[in-house]
């Protein structure tokens, strides 16, 4: 029996790693991100609250809660041909928002890794 348990074990960690990872989907660190994004014309969300987003953002970021019930809606009027750049406050929420914009049908998704906490 042991030895049915640790081959399908196996496959199932495999797999759910797997499913995690998207080529459509790229976590860079705060310093590419920011030779990416700053003073460059490029789609940039900010996808915290709005009153996280009055307290401190980065510059020219467009603002659209991933928590907010419209989220799907308000984010589909981007160019999905063209990448997105996205934040979060440390990368749980801006994981959470690039998989539902790769669903949406967005062909790239850049996360800044650890988020804005990573910013400064």
């Amino acid at each position: 029996m042991k030895n049915l348990i640790l081959p399908f074990l196996a496959i199932f960690l495999f797999a759910s790693c797997q499913s995690q990872s998207n080529p459509k989907i790229k976590v860079i660190a705060p310093k590419e991100f920011k030779a990416q994004v700053v003073n460059k014309d490029v789609q940039l969300v900010d996808v915290r609250t709005p009153q996280e987003f009055q307290e401190g953002a980065i510059a020219h970021a467009k603002n659209i809660n991933v928590n907010d019930a419209k989220f799907k809606e308000n984010i589909a009027k981007l160019d999905k041909k063209k990448p997105v750049y996205i934040y979060c406050r440390s990368g749980g929420r801006s994981q959470t928002a690039a998989k539902i914009m790769v669903d949406l049908g967005f062909e790239q998704v850049i996360d800044l890794q650890g988020g804005y906490m990573n910013w400064n």
